[in-house]
This record gives structure tokens, C-alpha cells and sequence, in this order.
């Protein structure tokens, strides 16, 4: 008997196919890791299981029988539950508050809070699942947000559990505690739906896993049967090539400097960066590790000229460029992929053309007395989508009609054909899938390759570890550690990501 069935599933927004004939089936007790790039359909064939769009077509039985989910409430009614990637908590409330929040337990009349405080806790402990109930949500980590969310599932009585990419924002130490949590859950015949593009995590924690590719189902494999490489072929249709993982040894010269930078905070808060000292040579990749929010977007701007550092120096290839604007930082030999691809790296209406040639457009080769030279301008761009392999129809198509990994992809490649020393990557496969995040990463270690200086900022600790020489930990905007990648445990890296030292 089945947990979960769902059969033939197709749903279709306008002319876009989201899902196509799915098969998907979950026994109870079990992690079933629904695996796939971005764009395949996991989300949208999880979101009609919960109920909050309709198939077009298909059949979903709960137990071997058939149902009707029209919504949420008939989902959760049939005891499934769904913790979203970005949680449904009001911040300004208290623990016990959002767990009961649309159906609040009564006595006499009134809302029994003490009732409701003693549920929580039953159902915390049974599970691991540690909290406060009085604790007032954004005064918690967002490891303590995530379990409230999966308390406020069982306690609506839910026999299966969606995750939607519930690693995504968890330091490693978090992960560990989810994992335990899950296998709990899994132990006491509860089935878990666990959506992920991380091969890493879908080995260790699933007991079997379902493969979707542009929308259908590509094969359903026991975890102990596979490997990274077969799921990375099921999802992507090819082999991935391994890293070229030789190093060039780092240069004498410092390309890339930052001394004692400090960015302070809104007035009666900590400084966003206190006291931060930073050193890129050439041919060396030096990955930032922290939790998000500990001062990442600040350094990143600093580097690149989009904030002002209210003490402290940049320096660039020996130049002090502090208090220089962006383009004046750039074209001192800074290539810059941003955190944020739509905000500041691209105008998703213009062309492919134009924006290959973004923050360049000024320079003589690209233009004369401010008018562009559009032939110069369109061979630029059909090279770059030719060696960055840019899948689009047409460079005089605009980006915004491209997916996020081409976009990405053009973003690099502009930056890294640019003339420049050092590389500025903050967060360069933010969202992509396991395809467009391996090229991306080949892009920039072929930059480290070549000579080139690297300041890599990511939030995915796995990427850090991957690709950087050496490694900086930043915890509420100070570097409290830097050494050698080869010096640091996973485990350690991620006690000092939480501001912690030796487990103190």
C-alpha cells in the first residue's frame, strides 16, 4: 500500500508545461527525495498534492484512495503537510501562537494556551524537535523557525510531510539536527516528501528517490542503488565532467586587499562590518563561509564600490580605491558577479547584445563619443554566447526571456572576458541547477587558473570546500578564522559559521 500515489499527472500554465504525465508514489515510512534540476516540476507536482494549484489532469489516491484535493484544507484533512522553502510565520508572534493560529483549542470559551503549550511540547519532544513556545519567532534561528513549521504540520495531524528545499537557508550543524528529526519522523511511520537539487544530501538522508526532467518522470531508484553520478545523469540527461582540479601556486602580489573595513550598522546597532581584514593574491580562490546576514552583501559592496566603507581601506593591484564609485573600481581590474543577477547585474528588458557589453558599454572599444558600435557590440556578444555556452535563440532577444542558469552564464561570461585581476563572486550559483552550477564553477576556477585573484562569497558550504584555497569565517561582520581549506572540518566550519569555537 502506498502513502502517496499519484498518477499521470499533467499541468500546463499557458503554453508551459509543468508537468507532463508524472508517476509519483511514496510508501509510508519513508524518505522519498523528489530530485531534479530547477524547472523540472517538483514544485508545482508538490503544490497540487497540497493543494494549492489543480492538475489539468490525473488521478491522487491517499491510503489506495482516491481523492479530490480542491485545497489546503482538504490536503491537510488527509493528514498531508507542507513546510515551504520560505516559511508561513508571522515573525512578530510567539512560538505556540503560529503553531495554533486557525485552530486555536478552546476552554470556556477562550483560547486554552496552556493546553496548546503542553501539545507542542509533547509533540517537540517525541520528535527532538526542541523550541520555546513562548519565544517570539524572529528572536529564534532559522533552524528553530523550521522545526515550529514541521510542529504546526503534526500537529494538524500530518502522515505525510513535504519539504520544499529545507536545507537551503540551514548552517550544517541545522542540517544535521533536520536529518535527525526526519529520520525520527520516518522511524515513528511518518512519510516525508523531501524536494532537492543536492545530491549530497538525497545520499545520505533518502531511502528512495524519483527523478523528474522538463516535467516528467525519468525513473524511480532505491538510494542504495545509485550513486551521485547515475542521479546526475538521470537528472541532466548527460555525465558531468570532473573538475580540472589543478592549481596554479598563488602569486607574490596581493590583488586584492581590504584593511581593518568597517561598515557601521543603523544608529544603536552592531557595525555590518567591524574590523574586517581580507588579502586575495593572485591565482588563489579565498572563500568567505557564513550564515547569511553576518555581513556577506556588506563586503560585497564594499569590494565593488556600491557602499562606502566608514573606515578602513580597499585596496586593488596596489591602488587605494576606497570611496571610488563601481565603475571606477572596475575598470581598476575588478570583475564583478553579483549576489543578486536581476538587481544588479543585467536589465532584463534589454538584449542579450547589450547587456554582454554592461558597465564596458563607456570604453573606446565599444563605443565613440558615446554612440555604441553596434557591430563591435554584436560580435562581442555572439562570442560570448558561443563560449559560455548561452542557450538563446537570438542575441537581439532580451535576457529576461532567458532561464536563470543562461542568464548566470552570460552575467560570467561578461564579466570574466572583461580585462581584470580580480574576481568579485558573490553567491554565483544562487538557485541554478546541478547543470549550470558545475559550469558556472569550472568558469571560475579556470579564472583562479589563470592567475587571477578570487574573492568568493556563497552561502552553499559545499561550494566553499570545493573551490577555495583558503577559507575566511564570518560571523556578525568580523572574519574570526582564516586558513587553508585543508585545515577545517565540515563540522568545525560550521560551529564557527554559529559564532561558536570547540563546540563553546
Amino acid at each position: 500500500m502506498y502513502a502517496v500515489r499519484m498518477e499521470n499527472i499533467t499541468k500546463r500554465f499557458g503554453s508551459v508545461t509543468a508537468n507532463e504525465a508524472v508517476d509519483f508514489a511514496a510508501f509510508p515510512g519513508e524518505i522519498h527525495c523528489l530530485l531534479g534540476e530547477n524547472g523540472a516540476g517538483k514544485s508545482t507536482l508538490m503544490r497540487i498534492l497540497f493543494g494549492l494549484c489543480r492538475a489539468d489532469s490525473g488521478l491522487i489516491c491517499i491510503d489506495d484512495e482516491p481523492v479530490d484535493i480542491s485545497g489546503p484544507r482538504d490536503a491537510i484533512s488527509l493528514g498531508i503537510g507542507m513546510v515551504h522553502q520560505h516559511f508561513m510565520l508571522a515573525e512578530r508572534l510567539t512560538v505556540e501562537e503560529n503553531i495554533i493560529a486557525g485552530c486555536e483549542p478552546s476552554k470556556n470559551g477562550l483560547v486554552d494556551y496552556d493546553g496548546a503549550r503542553e501539545r507542542i511540547l509533547e509533540v517537540s519532544q517525541r520528535y527532538g524537535l526542541t523550541v520555546d513556545p513562548t519565544a517570539v519567532v524572529e528572536d529564534i534561528s532559522v533552524g528553530q523557525q523550521q522545526r515550529v513549521e514541521i510542529i504546526k504540520a503534526l500537529m494538524r495531524g500530518a502522515k505525510v510531510l513535504i519539504l520544499d528545499e529545507p536545507t537551503a537557508v540551514l548552517t550544517p550543524p541545522e542540517v544535521d539536527e533536520l536529518f535527525v528529526v526526519m529520520r525520527a519522523l520516518r522511524d515513528a511511520g511518518t512519510t516525508i516528501i523531501f524536494i532537492t537539487h543536492k545530491l549530497k544530501e538525497t545520499m545520505e538522508i533518502s531511502d528512495r528517490v524519483t527523478v523528474l526532467r522538463d516535467g516528467r518522470t525519468v525513473g524511480v531508484v532505491n538510494t542504495a542503488d545509485a550513486t551521485p553520478d547515475s542521479l546526475v545523469e538521470m537528472m541532466v540527461g548527460r555525465s558531468l565532467p570532473i573538475h580540472d582540479s589543478h592549481r596554479v601556486p598563488a602569486k607574490d602580489g596581493i590583488f586584492l586587499q581590504l584593511k581593518d573595513v568597517s561598515v557601521a550598522g543603523k544608529k544603536g546597532s552592531r557595525a555590518r562590518l567591524d574590523s574586517v581584514n581580507i588579502a586575495v593574491r593572485g591565482g588563489e580562490i579565498l572563500g568567505i563561509a557564513g550564515v547569511d546576514g553576518n555581513g556577506q552583501l556588506e563586503l560585497e559592496e564594499v569590494a565593488t564600490g556600491l557602499q562606502r566603507p566608514s573606515k578602513g581601506q580597499i585596496i586593488v593591484n596596489g591602488q587605494d580605491v576606497t570611496g571610488s564609485d563601481t565603475r571606477s573600481i572596475r575598470d581598476s581590474g575588478v570583475a564583478y558577479i553579483p549576489s543578486d543577477r536581476l538587481k544588479r547585474g543585467m536589465v532584463d528588458s534589454f538584449s542579450i547584445a547589450r547587456n554582454s557589453v554592461l558597465g564596458m558599454h563607456h570604453s573606446a572599444h565599444f563605443s565613440h563619443r558615446g554612440v555604441i558600435k553596434e557591430d563591435v557590440v554584436r560580435r562581442h556578444a555572439e562570442n560570448l554566447v558561443d563560449v559560455y555556452d548561452v542557450r538563446s535563440e537570438s542575441i537581439d532577444q532580451p535576457i529576461g526571456s532567458l532561464s536563470g542558469g543562461n542568464q548566470q552564464k552570460l552575467v560570467v561570461g561578461r564579466e570574466l572576458l572583461r580585462p581584470h585581476s580580480v574576481v568579485v563572486a558573490a553567491q554565483p550559483t544562487r538557485g541554478l541547477d546541478v547543470g549550470a552550477t558545475h559550469y558556472i564553477r569550472e568558469q571560475i576556477l579556470a579564472s583562479r587558473n589563470k592567475g587571477k585573484a578570487v574573492l568568493l562569497i556563497s552561502a552553499e558550504l559545499d561550494e566553499i570546500l570545493e573551490l577555495s584555497d583558503r577559507i575566511a569565517v564570518i560571523y556578525e561582520g568580523r572574519i574570526v578564522d582564516v586558513r587553508p581549506t585543508n585545515q577545517y572540518t565540515e563540522k568545525e566550519l560550521g560551529l564557527l559559521m554559529t559564532g561558536q569555537r570547540n563546540g563553546v
